[in-house]
């Protein structure tokens, strides 16, 4: 026969007191960082080939800034002969010729910001219309294709299409008009410029801004089918929205490049003709670096570039966290 053992009373409390409490345990730590490396080295080794990129690219040739406070000469030290403060700084800030070209890169990167980088967002809405699968591919894959071309090639077509015989010419003489050099009038480059970047990165850019509208949810719209919203009314208040992280991360980092417009293309596309309104800081650094051999004097220009485009992503995307409530950082 079995006796069982009397309850235990349990301790009194005193009134007005709370029994105390251990405070939970954390059930989850932070892995170290190298048992994290040694678990998933595999994924980490995919991090090798571009950090060392960057490495030789992009940190390693910062050292080489010190030329723009030194004098260098061709064949003498890597990091200059004597040190000449801000003598090369000082020399670009008191030279017309200098601040035409930041001129004319402000006012293309202005354009570039204004015309350019809304074409893709304007393009991935309309899609975003189109129910018809195939001419909704059709239109992709068509807009695509430009960015594929190199700049040698756009700049070939473009040429192609503006000169004295070209496809514009030959349709405003038809149309009882005289021919216009396009090429060599420095009032028609920006529009040329513009025009062949719109033409060449629009479709590409769509691509992001498709992707984040799979993102926003569709209860939103049946939401706001049921309040009575129209589709412009839906594109307003529900798919700008939704789209508008994305939209605000690749304005600041196109803000970070304003000064550093297409060089390449550029250089391909003007001539001394245009020297007014096309030559920008690219292609004066080029022009004085390399043509020139004053390595010290560009270096000096092009520091101070970079400067303001540093300053300018800090400054927009601290205004983009005070104001949207979105940033980068």
């Amino acid at each position: 026969m079995t006796t069982s053992s009397p309850p235990q009373e349990l301790p009194a409390v005193a009134e007005g007191t709370r029994p105390r409490t251990s405070p939970p345990r954390r059930t989850s730590r932070r892995r170290p960082l190298g048992r994290d490396i040694r678990k998933d080295w595999r994924l980490y080794s995919l991090l090798v080939i571009p950090l060392v990129y960057l490495l030789i690219f992009k940190y390693i040739p910062m050292a080489g800034n010190i030329i723009a406070f030194r004098r260098f000469r061709a064949g003498g030290s890597m990091f200059g002969d004597e040190w000449v403060g801000l003598r090369y700084v000082q020399k670009f800030l008191e030279d017309p010729a200098f601040w035409k070209v930041f001129s004319n890169t402000a006012i293309l990167g202005v354009l570039s910001l204004i015309i350019v980088f809304p074409m893709p967002i304007i393009l991935a809405l309309l899609l975003n219309e189109v129910r018809k699968t195939w001419f909704k591919r059709f239109v992709q894959t068509v807009s695509y294709l430009p960015h594929f071309m190199s700049i040698v090639i756009v700049v070939g077509m473009v040429m192609q299409l503006v000169s004295l015989n070209g496809t514009v010419n030959s349709v405003i003489t038809a149309l009882g008009g005289d021919p216009v050099n396009f090429i060599a009038q420095a009032g028609w480059f920006r529009t040329l410029y513009i025009s062949s970047e719109v033409w060449q990165t629009v479709g590409w850019g769509t691509i992001l801004y498709l992707a984040a509208l799979t993102q926003v949810d569709t209860q939103l719209y049946e939401a706001s089918r049921i309040d009575g919203a129209n589709r412009l009314q839906q594109t307003w208040h529900v798919t700008l929205p939704g789209i508008t992280p994305t939209m605000i991360t690749l304005l600041i980092l196109n803000i970070g490049t304003f000064l550093s417009v297409g060089f390449e293309k550029i250089l391909l596309l003007y001539n001394p003709l245009t020297y007014d309104t096309a030559d920008v800081i690219a292609t004066y650094l080029f022009r004085v670096g390399l043509v020139s051999n004053n390595f010290s004097y560009a270096t000096a220009i092009g520091l101070f570039e970079a400067i303001i485009g540093l300053v300018l992503v800090l400054g927009a995307n601290a205004l983009s966290r005070r104001v949207v409530g979105s940033s980068l950082w």
